[in-house]
């Protein structure tokens, strides 16, 4: 990252920085700030901003002036996806039909990041509800990558990945039930951790409770582990939590890959599409980890047809939410939603529960195939972000051809998956592979997601400095 602009650098070296006196939280986010106001016009990445980031950077200052920081985050610039609790600011999840009371509490994770010190900057967009993969809402507007304006920074973490790729700070939470992390951490540029389920806490449980997760989003693996190491912590607040594992998710990190067994996987019970871009880039993968001793071969874990399971899953999920909302107020919502839920609000119980059956049978296939396979190697997105302004339609065909049939089988499964960016395409957009290790190894991952990043050796480019405001 840069050695002179603040706002570029990684968590971990601001953290250096500070232990040595050699700059403050404050400068930090003086920096960043200074980056938000010349390039968030038009990247429109924050649903609010925090009015106590600098008072909350100043008292961080105070804490290492006098060698006594809170925690291992302490004066790190965050954001927070506008489907998590705040306190003191209102949860809109991107909906013109949200309650604008504030939150009273905080989300476990924004209370895990807070613990540690990290100094939160404000609140990103996000699709309405979390619903889809481009990046625009009711409530918000469109979201644009820094990448390039004209394209979408994807979804449903829009805000998160944008900010993260435009270098609004290191640290970004989002959220993923599909693939809302990995796939605008993909198009962005950055890495997305969608952790093993439970083991980072939620609270409230949103309409996707059940294969939902939060999770990092951020410039290096290293860092994604660090703001792991934070989030994932014991909250009795959700039913789902795993028991607490207090650690640093970065020991063993660079340990590397040698002699584990790596599996390209290219079937999720159907074959998702894939641009030749992408062919290309999941290949390149393949060799980075096989010269670094990984024992590489494409295998088939003989998934059922994921679709047939996520597509009720979510369907449900948004009839739920459509449930909820007063009918006065329905109109107010994005017309996808809509579309939607009239066509699964119906859905027999035991369809749905057929549907969770098979969700298990997925998630068994899955252990099964671990048995044989350290790892699994797949692409993350079937191309690289499509345009900004495209509107939806066929949201349900576009649900698995468009826009994650790389990643929801793995919230099915519950497994960790990380994206990692490994190239960079003709057009000058980042293209990402997915890692993915076994339930509960998100060690695995991350260990599989350094190695790639050390091989890649990508510039950690500045984009949004490029752009026309």
């Amino acid at each position: 990252m840069s050695d002179t602009d603040p706002a570029l650098m990684s968590a971990e070296t601001l953290l250096g920085l500070y232990a040595r006196r050699a700059l403050s939280p404050v400068e930090a986010l003086k920096a960043v700030l200074e980056r938000v106001a010349r390039f968030n016009p038009w990247v429109n990445a924050f649903a609010a901003m925090n009015p106590r980031a600098l008072q909350a950077a100043g008292e961080s200052e105070a804490r290492w002036m006098a060698g006594r920081p809170i925690g291992p985050l302490d004066g790190v610039p965050a954001t927070v996806k506008d489907l998590l609790h705040l306190s003191g600011f209102p949860t809109r999840r991107g909906s013109r039909t949200s309650d604008t009371t504030p939150a009273t509490e905080d989300a476990p994770a924004v209370m895990g990041l807070k613990e540690s010190g990290a100094v939160i900057l404000g609140k990103t967009t996000t699709t309405e509800f979390g619903w889809k993969s481009p990046g625009d809402c009711p409530l918000h507007g469109i979201t644009r990558n820094p990448w390039n304006p004209q394209r979408t920074p994807g979804g449903s973490s829009s805000g998160a990945g944008a900010a993260g790729a435009a270098c609004f700070g290191p640290l970004h939470i989002g959220t993923d039930a599909g693939g809302s992390i990995r796939i605008p951490a993909a198009y962005c540029g950055l890495v997305g951790v969608k952790p093993s389920f439970g083991r980072i806490p939620q609270w409230p449980l949103g309409a996707f409770g059940h294969v939902a997760v939060a999770g990092p989003m951020t410039r290096t693996v290293r860092d994604a582990a660090l703001m792991f190491s934070a989030m994932a912590r014991h909250d009795l607040r959700d039913p789902y939590c795993l028991p607490d594992d207090p650690r640093d998710w970065r020991g063993g990190i660079e340990e590397g890959v040698a002699g584990m067994r790596v599996a390209i996987v290219r079937r999720m019970g159907f074959e998702p599409p894939l641009d030749e871009d992408g062919e290309a880039v999941l290949a390149g993968a393949a060799r980075m980890l096989a010269e670094q001793g990984a024992i590489v071969e494409e295998a088939d874990p003989g998934l059922p047809d994921t679709r047939a399971i996520f597509g009720r899953v979510w369907g449900v999920a948004l009839a739920r939410v459509v449930a909820t909302i007063p009918e006065d107020k329905r109109e107010l919502l994005d017309a996808g939603i809509l579309d939607v839920a009239r066509k699964h609000g119906d859905m027999p119980a035991v369809d749905y529960l057929a549907a969770e059956a098979m969700r298990l049978e997925a998630a068994h296939a899955m252990a099964r195939f671990h048995q044989r396979h350290d790892l699994v190697l797949t692409a993350c997105t079937p191309t690289a972000a499509f345009a900004a302004d495209q509107p939806t339609a066929q949201p349900e065909l576009s649900l698995w051809r468009d826009w994650a049939p790389w990643t929801f089988a793995f919230n099915l499964t519950r497994q960790p998956a990380i994206s990692v960016p490994v190239a960079i395409d003709g057009e000058g957009m980042p293209r990402a592979v997915q890692v993915v290790a076994p339930l509960y190894r998100d060690d695995l991952a991350f260990r599989a997601a350094r190695a790639l990043e050390r091989a890649a050796s990508l510039p950690l480019a500045d984009p949004a400095a490029t752009k026309p405001a």
